[in-house]
């Protein structure tokens, strides 16, 4: 689709994202009218987890697999949590896992099976902070709040603030995004979502694509001549060779293993740091994610 000209109005960034997204959106299981009649908010909330540092390429096939299996919060919650951190294979950074079994018993437990609505119950939640929480009660739910995550605040940096990369996030994102949202709900739930979309395939961090942007005619960024200016964010550490890594090594191992259970001198026994394996068993044991008795390893009861 052609970029059109837009000014820099509130308005004007509304309406021209939410004619790109009509016309590029991708097609994702989460956004189709068949997966909310089938699994509602649970379905929304287990995709928000999900997707939170994974990429969507990886994701799909084990929302699907996962849903399947429990297509409600109850069903989670009456699930051992080895049965869950085994589901979540190597989708990383497990803890994730165990917070949304967390969740499920929760809202099975004090919300009926069903999913809450306002955010504050729903950042009552384990494991569900404020971007997860806007986005079940906007893209579940349909109501009216600004939703901003990495892509978002990107756009936003570009198009608003002239900036290369945004900055850490800061409430002043929030009160940006809430800026651009039309009155209605259904139509700031689509902007909410475009501003999402276009910063994941268009404002990429790397060789953004201005010349298909809906917001070029009105970017500062673009209007400032597309300048570097820097990126204060904190910088994620190298995964090769690095503790995450060996976590995810421990984690396979047990995962694969009969019963789910090892000897802990055999689990990752190859691992060229021996030391750095201890620790990751450690960690992962203080985190819930293994246990530990009689010499042998295992994945959570």
């Amino acid at each position: 689709m052609p970029a059109t000209t837009v000014a820099g109005t509130a308005s004007g960034i509304a309406d021209a994202l939410r004619e790109w997204y009509a016309a590029n959106a991708r097609d994702l299981p989460w956004r189709r009218p068949a997966f909310h009649e089938r699994y509602g908010a649970w379905g929304v909330l287990v995709s928000e987890f999900m997707l939170q540092q994974t990429p969507v390429t990886r994701v799909i096939p084990h929302l699907d697999a996962w849903l399947r299996r429990w297509p409600t919060p109850a069903a989670l919650a009456a699930a051992t949590p080895a049965d869950v951190v085994q589901q979540w294979a190597n989708l990383g950074y497990p803890r994730r896992a165990l917070w949304l079994h967390r969740a499920a018993t929760a809202i099975t437990e004090r919300h009926g099976g069903v999913v809450p609505r306002e955010v504050p119950v729903l950042l009552a939640l384990p494991g569900i902070g404020d971007y997860t929480a806007r986005a079940v009660a906007v893209f579940a739910y349909g109501d009216r709040h600004p939703v901003v995550d990495t892509n978002t605040r990107r756009v936003l940096a570009r198009a608003l603030a002239g900036l290369s990369q945004p900055a850490p996030p800061s409430p002043r994102d929030l009160h940006a995004m809430a800026a651009l949202l039309p009155a209605g709900a259904a139509e700031s739930a689509v902007v909410n979502a475009a501003a999402m979309e276009l910063g994941a395939t268009v404002c990429v961090a790397r060789a953004p694509r201005c010349e298909a942007c809906p917001l070029r005619g009105g970017c500062a960024w673009v209007a400032a001549g597309r300048p570097d200016t820097g990126d204060t964010r904190r910088r994620q550490a190298r995964y090769e060779g690095s503790h995450r890594q060996a976590r995810g090594a421990v984690l396979r191992a047990l995962r694969h293993a009969d019963g789910h259970r090892m000897p802990a001198d055999a689990v990752a026994a190859d691992w060229p740091d021996p030391a750095q394996r201890d620790r990751a068993i450690d960690s992962l044991i203080a985190d819930g994610l293994l246990e530990a008795a009689d010499g042998m390893l295992r994945l959570p009861r």
